[in-house]
């Protein structure tokens, strides 16, 4: 049995030395999905980024941004204007992703009552004591 990952794998996400570790930290992140998402409709720039994703800080939309571009998902562009202009798209890869991230924010709206449902009936239940 596989204990470690190295460099040229195999990888294992269930292994806590495997380094595609980060990756799924990233996609598993609820802002990854809402920029991604946001991106998936069009190119955006900066603002329009902290607009679509409400409730983004400008500094966790740079750490995120600037993740998304460091591992492929997203490109930056910048348009010789003055100031200069900034966009960001997906990338094939980004999209690839991002369609997965799209279908699980998806399912969450469309099962949010059923969820909201559970929880109540979790924090309403009487907890009998062991006898």
């Amino acid at each position: 049995m596989e204990t470690s990952c190295d460099q040229d794998g195999p990888w294992d996400v269930y292994l806590k030395s495997c380094p595609c570790r980060d990756v799924l930290d990233l996609l598993a992140n609820k802002w990854t999905a809402l920029v991604l998402g946001a991106l998936a409709r069009s190119p955006h720039r900066f603002g329009e980024l902290r607009w679509a994703v409400d409730g983004i800080s400008q500094k966790m939309l740079t750490q995120n941004l600037r993740t998304l571009e460091r591992d492929g998902f997203i490109t930056r562009t910048v348009y010789p204007t003055t100031p200069p202009t900034v966009e960001y798209a997906l990338t094939k890869m980004g999209a690839e992703v991002g369609a997965h991230l799209i279908a699980l924010s998806s399912w969450s709206q469309a099962n949010f009552d059923r969820i909201r449902d559970a929880r109540s009936t979790y924090d309403n239940r009487t907890l009998e004591p062991v006898t």
